[in-house]
């Protein structure tokens, strides 16, 4: 909670930090890497800050956070943060970096705003940021203290046991562990950091939902091979090496898992929407549910480009399979094709959840690209579903936060 006498000063300038932060998140970025070459090497992602997303992202939060401490002060402002706690656990972030960054970040903010940031409006913004830090470094705290590991310290190596084409474009790795142990448990929905190092000597990392379910001496991810759209930004760098040179046999240096888009303990009926390679971490979902609850009511559903696209779709028929009260409705933009599942309803272009049934109590969880997520929560909430009831996961930053 702010004091009392930050709270008139920061509900006072809110809208002006608010309208500068993108500007005050380019500087800070810009200097923090400037100083700390190594970050932007082996901790960010280079190509979220080629192109922007992070710094919108950062913005976005800081930006949710303060309003809620002004405008909302009887609500736990660290529950907007539980998401980056988790991103930031499978980085193995730790709390010393929390000063680097909040000194370029108050920096960036006295530069970009000049005579408007008085002494009193930067104690106030300073107290805004360890607010959001100190929040931050209890929730991983907790994560690395639940994980049985030293702060930061959630790095293991991993073997590829086994690969698969999924799809033109996606890859499985299956991954074990290289002394024969089983794998450390997880929740299905949850994912692993996966750091590789690139030809420049970058070891850079990415977040891969766990795509198969608990219970398994491996691990299972799936890596799209992610390309720009329009050859503006360079082709993703980590999927891009694993595709090409990850083969059963090689060591990947993996993190422990994360991630807070897990399955209610109750008998709820359930929707798993996605969209492309979003069906990951709901595939992990999909099987446990056949393990554990295969009587509970789950709505599949399911969008894509094309027939040719889907990574796991003959896999996701069959794991519904194993749940009797679970239809698939499989929506793909370039012709319906034909599937030869006899469960999986087929329909040509956008995802519509109009002819659905859906009863009140379901709880959804989606995952895929913003505008699919966006549109699918609207019909659910058009429907009559709690916002509460709706959840997420966003590859990449989260640019959901704040909007």
């Amino acid at each position: 909670m702010l004091s009392a006498p930050s709270v008139p000063i920061v509900r006072a300038t809110l809208a002006t930090v608010g309208a500068s932060l993108d500007a005050i998140t380019e500087l800070f970025y810009r200097r923090l890497f400037e100083e700390h070459p190594d970050l932007l090497r082996n901790l960010f992602n280079r190509t979220n800050q080629a192109g922007g997303t992070q710094r919108r992202a950062l913005a976005g939060a800081v930006a949710a956070f303060a309003t809620v401490l002004v405008e909302r002060p009887g609500e736990r402002p660290d529950a907007v943060l539980g998401r980056i706690a988790h991103k930031h656990a499978s980085l193995g972030v730790t709390a010393d970096q929390y000063t680097v960054v909040g000194r370029h970040l108050m920096g960036a903010v006295a530069d970009v705003l000049g005579d408007a940031v008085t002494p009193e409006v930067a104690a106030a913004w300073d107290e805004v940021y360890w607010l959001m830090a100190n929040a931050l470094i209890a929730l991983e705290a907790r994560l690395y203290a639940g994980a049985r590991v030293d702060d930061g310290q959630v790095w293991r190596e991993m073997e590829i046991a086994e690969r698969t084409e999924e799809s033109v474009d996606a890859a499985s790795f299956v991954l074990r562990r290289p002394d024969g142990l089983p794998t450390e448990p997880f929740a299905p929905g949850q994912y692993v950091g996966v750091q590789v190092e690139l030809p420049d000597g970058a070891r850079q990392i990415r977040q891969y939902s766990l795509s198969a379910a608990p219970g398994h001496k491996t691990w299972r991810i799936t890596v799209k091979r992610e390309r720009s759209a329009d050859g503006s930004l360079p082709e993703g760098e980590v999927s891009t090496w694993l595709h090409t040179h990850a083969r059963p046999g090689h060591v990947l240096r993996v993190s422990l898992p994360f991630g807070d888009l897990v399955l209610p303990r109750d008998d709820s009926p359930l929707l798993l929407a996605s969209a492309g390679i979003g069906i990951t971490p709901l595939l992990s979902m999909l099987d446990h549910l056949g393990d554990v609850s295969p009587n509970r009511p789950v709505t599949v559903v399911h969008a894509d480009r094309s027939p040719a696209h889907p990574a796991h779709r003959h896999e996701q028929a069959e794991l519904a399979e194993r749940l009797p009260h679970s239809p698939v409705h499989v929506w793909y933009e370039a012709g319906a094709g034909d599937v030869g599942e006899s469960r999986v309803h087929l329909h040509e272009g956008r995802a519509d959840l109009g002819g659905l049934t859906l009863p009140r109590d379901t709880t959804a969880y989606l995952c895929g690209p913003l505008p699919f997520m966006r549109a699918v929560r609207g019909d659910l909430l058009a429907r009559g579903l709690s916002p509460a009831a709706v959840h997420y996961e966003v590859f990449g930053p989260d640019l959901w936060l704040g909007n």
